[in-house]
């Protein structure tokens, strides 16, 4: 059986995902919420033997208890092919997660709205909160 999307971000996110909700639901009940008909396609999706449909990434990541955006940003790549995704990033910007944008609002609050650059001092500080 060919696994074209194995080991892809998205593959592993779902595949973690599933596993840290196994106490509260089932594939089979992850599938269903996600407007899957068969049960199986979880299966499939998590080890990469199918990509993951744009117009169920909503439900896939509801279902999964994760950001849609953060779902989107890792699956559009594979559904679209590398050119197309980035004539969509280019034309709507790359998807921002609840969690990234807190960070913008906090960034414009602590700058009073001053759009500032971000310079190498800027940068290092930022990194230095994640420990890069």
């Amino acid at each position: 059986m060919s696994t074209p999307f194995h080991n892809t971000p998205a593959a592993q996110l779902i595949a973690d995902r599933i596993q840290a909700l196994s106490h509260r639901k089932t594939q089979a009940e992850i599938a269903s919420e996600a407007g899957f008909a068969n049960a199986n396609m979880m299966t499939f999706l998590k080890n990469g033997r199918n990509k993951v449909p744009l117009d169920r990434v909503p439900a896939l990541a509801k279902a999964l208890e994760v950001d849609p955006a953060y779902l989107m940003r890792l699956t559009i790549e594979r559904a679209v092919g590398i050119t197309a995704a980035q004539a969509v990033i280019e034309i709507f910007g790359t998807p921002a997660t609840e969690n990234e944008r807190g960070w913008l609002m906090e960034l414009r609050d602590a700058s009073d709205n001053s759009d500032p650059r971000l310079t190498a001092r800027s940068r290092a500080a930022l990194r230095g909160i994640f420990g890069k």
